[in-house]
This record gives C-alpha cells, structure tokens and sequence, in this order.
C-alpha cells in the first residue's frame, strides 16, 4: 500500500463560491491569531507556546467565535498545526520567522481525516459532501485510487480544487533491465550515460517576453507596496501575469511526467547526484560584478524543475521495482573525472568538452559526469552481489541483499528472545 495524492477541480455553485471564501477568510485569521499569540506570550511573558496549548482552547475559542463552529474541530486543529509546522522550520532551517497572510495568499484549509467531507468518486468525476456547505460537482481522474484519507480544499487563480490522498495499491510501471546514470543541466536538461540528451524545454523563457510586456503595465498602476490600495487595474493585471505562470507551471510538471516515465521504462537500476538545489540559487552576494547573470542562471536552473523531475523519477522506478541512487557528488566528483581512466581535474563552467589528460578520452562534459556515475552505480551493485555471494549460491540485487539482511536480524532476535525466555 501506498498514500498517493489525487487533485480534482471544483465546480461549486454562487451560494457555496460565497460561503468557501468567507471559511477561506476564517481560516486565514485563526493563522494570524496563532502567530500573534506566539508572538505575544514570548514577548512579554518569555513562554513558549506549542500546538497543544492553542489545540486546547479551541473549544473556549468557538463558544467566543461562533461563527468558527461550522468550520469543523478537525480543520481549525490542521490551521493551528500549520502554525506548528512554520515555526518549526524556522527553528530548525531558518527559513524566516512566519508571517502573517492576507486573503489573497491563503488558498484554503485541511481535513486530516475522514470527518467533515466525503468523496463520492472511484478515482473518476464525482461530487464532495462537506458539512455544513452540502455537496460539490468535481472533475479528475486519478491513476490509482483506494481509500481517502485526507482532503484540502485550494483556491488557486480564480478556481477551487481538492486535494485527496488516498491509500491505494499504486500500478506498476513497466520497466527494463537497464542501468543509466543522469547527470542534470540547463543547457540539456539531462544527459545521460548512453549518450542520449533531453532537450530543455524553457518554458518560462518563451513567455518571459509577454510576462513582461504585461508587468509593464503593472507598473503604470498603484503599487501595493507603496501604501496605497492597489487599484482594480493592477489588480487585473497582476492576475493576467498569474494565468501565464499558472500555465508555465502545468507544462512543465507535465513534461516532467512524460520525461519520467520514458526514463524508468527502459532502465530499472538509475542514478544521479546529489544536488543542493537551494544553494545553487542563490542570489549573487552583495558587491557582485555578475548580479544579472546570476539571476538568469538561477532562473534557468529553477526553469528545468530538477527538485521535481529527481523525486518523479525516484517514486516511479522505485513502484516499478527498481532501484534510485544518489551518489555523493562532493566525494565522486562526476564533473571532474574521467569515467575511462578516473583521472581527476578541475573544470570551469566554459569548458563543455571532457577531455582527459591521462588517457586521452574525448566526449560531451555532460556525457561523461553521467558515466562516471553509472561506473559508481555499477561498482556498488557488484559489491552487493560479491558480498551476497560471499555467503549464498544465490544471485540478486542490492535490495535482495537489503530484504535479507533484515531478514537474518529479525532471526537472531527472535533467537535471542528465546535464549532470555530459557533462562
């Protein structure tokens, strides 16, 4: 069994539209209030307030807001635990202190649970019962479909959709017996070890004319941010540069699906780097020569989406029943290596040729970092199968080996239970 998470589209009528966006409101100022009363406890009382002790008063919350009544226990809990979930990254990742949302940048709320809605659908079309707004006409097909678990409700450029994740028994992906090593890029999306280049398709590069042609006249309106009300105008505009990157974003999560899916129906055993996608988009530091071309690098990075496209291609050859590895790129140094020899040499950025001082080995930089890693791929598999030979007559792979050794632990323990029952 799997949790597979499925989005359909809304079609609610004028009544439920109004009734959405006042719970949407709702929801945004339990957020607000959650946040100012962290804050204000830690101020001025020095007391650390966690997401119990704002679960706890929500039952005096309601009989104070009746209006939040309606709302379900279950989804305020999910709104206060949102709370719990940006504190502790700051805490943990200092990724900013959290904020407080406006109605427009807060796109709806959460049912952890079974309680408050259902769906009445078997992965295809059907409608949402919620309480107390009544039921819902949705659209969507899922790949795979079981049993729901939990539903958000997101309003998303002037649409509202539901997100349900359903445990479900996922469809196995047809795959070979092959084994490839990828090595990302932005000049070629992917190369691979066989030679093979998949074309990057810049998405936002070829709507990066017309976003700004419109941002132009955004800029002829009243600007938010000087203090003032933003005009209906601006306010037109900016939604018409939103429609733009809302459709960027679906076509590029759609190639994403389709490059995915040829990759893990020819390989079964892949492997890439290791890549720490927030660093290398970094903005440019402060008294750099080379700010704009920072920015233009940073943005064709995150043009690919190579966070996404990984983890796409790990959860699919990984439900194919395969195997994805990410090797240590500090340690192999894919870039620098020769993948004939192993030879090692610093490269800069310009240099797009591999070419090896030691043995003479001539090929594409990227070609050649992507051999280097199924060379490294290959040599842990043959100390899989060395090690697992070692001990049985049998063949498999790393994770065979992974199954067995678990296997000989639980043995030894239950051997051990018993001993300690003789005795």
């Amino acid at each position: 069994m799997a949790i597979k998470r499925v989005t359909f589209r809304l079609y609610p009528n004028k009544a439920q539209n109004e009734k959405m966006h006042y719970w949407r409101r709702l929801h945004k100022d339990l957020y607000n209030a959650c946040i100012s009363d962290r804050k204000e406890q830690y101020k001025r009382l020095g007391k650390n307030v966690t997401y119990f002790d704002q679960q706890n008063i929500l039952p005096e919350f309601k009989q104070v807001w009746v209006e939040y009544k309606e709302l379900g226990s279950h989804a305020l809990q999910a709104t206060v635990k949102r709370v719990d979930f940006a504190f502790q990254r700051f805490f943990k990742l200092k990724s900013g202190y959290p904020k407080f949302k406006s109605a427009r940048y807060y796109k709806g709320w959460t049912y952890p649970c079974k309680a408050g809605w259902k769906a009445d659908t078997q992965g295809k079309h059907g409608t949402l019962k919620i309480s107390n707004l009544g039921e819902i006409k949705m659209r969507g097909q899922a790949r795979d479909w079981g049993t729901p678990k939990t539903c958000t409700i997101m309003y998303k450029q002037g649409k509202w959709y539901a997100s349900i994740t359903v445990d479900c028994i996922p469809t196995r992906y047809q795959t070979d017996k092959g084994v490839i090593g990828l090595d990302f890029g932005v000049n070629d999306a992917i190369a691979d070890s066989h030679g093979n280049f998949v074309e990057n398709p810049r998405f936002l590069k070829t709507t990066q004319e017309k976003i700004k042609h419109i941002a132009k006249k955004a800029r002829r309106k009243r600007n938010p941010r000087r203090g003032v009300k933003p005009s209906r105008r601006y306010k037109k505009v900016a939604k018409a540069i939103g429609k733009i990157q809302s459709k960027v974003a679906r076509q590029r999560h759609n190639w994403h699906h389709k490059v995915s899916v040829d990759i893990v129906s020819r390989n079964s055993f892949i492997g890439t780097e290791q890549l720490n996608i927030k660093g290398m988009t970094k903005k440019a530091k402060k008294g750099s020569k080379r700010k704009k071309q920072k920015t233009g690098l940073n943005r064709s990075i995150l043009d690919v989406g190579i966070g996404e496209l990984k983890s796409m291609i790990a959860y699919k050859v990984t439900e194919a029943g395969g195997m994805y590895i990410e090797i240590p790129t500090r340690k192999v140094k894919p870039s620098q290596t020769c993948p004939k020899c192993g030879h090692q040499k610093k490269k800069s950025l310009s240099e797009r040729v591999h070419k090896c001082e030691n043995c003479g080995f001539t090929t594409n930089r990227d070609t050649a970092a992507a051999m280097v890693i199924e060379n490294y791929i290959r040599g842990m598999e043959r100390a899989s199968l060395d090690a697992e030979s070692s001990s049985s007559t049998e063949c498999g792979s790393m994770r065979q080996l992974g199954a067995k050794k678990q296997m000989s632990a639980k043995k030894r323990q239950k051997q051990q239970s018993q001993s300690s029952g003789l005795l």
